[in-house]
């Protein structure tokens, strides 16, 4: 994604009583903890576009080599067209499937600013309504996908299961680093009337 977050520089502590900030929790090097009724900010912070893009080819391009290298689309590819068996190809749509599904969700999470109109905070997905349903299907589609595509290289291609294990690896950090190119839209502030 094109922005990462960050807590401000400084914490403060407010308490509901006096509102002054707690003195013995901050010499003693400990955290302060915070009242009843406070709420932790967190900022935005914006990445500039080169270092974003810095650090999404150094997933595409070690991904797109080891793909290439190994041939690991080739063999999924002959895998799909059947040359393993009827379960090698009934596993290999799966794990396609699966795939499809979270380069989708991936999709949905990255666009949601420009479809919804409001800015998610993904630091605190799980209280939001819809991004708590979200990730957690998009985590499980990306491990079981993952889990599916290396168990179906292992078995029935020539790379077997550690060049498999490597090549779906390099597969996945290729896809994210390219997803991870797509820039987020911001959602400009509306106006109340």
């Amino acid at each position: 994604m094109s922005f990462s977050q960050s807590h401000s520089g400084s914490q403060t502590h407010y308490s509901s009583s006096s509102g002054s900030s707690s003195s013995a929790s901050k010499s003693s090097g400990a955290r302060p903890v915070a009242a009843a009724g406070t709420t932790k900010r967190t900022k935005m912070r914006h990445v500039p576009w080169t270092e974003h893009t810095l650090r999404q080819l150094k997933l595409v391009l070690p991904g797109a080599l080891i793909t290439y290298y190994l041939g690991t689309l080739n063999d999924f590819w002959n895998i799909l067209q059947g040359t393993g068996g009827a379960w090698a190809r009934f596993a290999g749509f799966g794990a396609s499937g699966l795939g499809i599904v979270t380069v989708s969700l991936f999709l949905y999470v990255l666009l949601m600013p420009w479809l919804t109109g409001e800015e998610p905070n993904y630091q605190t997905w799980r209280e939001s309504g819809i991004l708590s349903s979200v990730i957690p299907v998009l985590t499980g589609s990306i491990v079981v996908g993952w889990l599916l595509a290396v168990s179906t290289l292992g078995l029935w291609s020539p790379l077997g299961y550690i060049k498999g294990t490597i090549g779906v690896s390099a597969f996945y950090a290729l896809t994210f680093g390219l997803l991870g190119l797509i820039p987020v839209p911001r959602v400009r502030q509306k106006t109340k009337l």
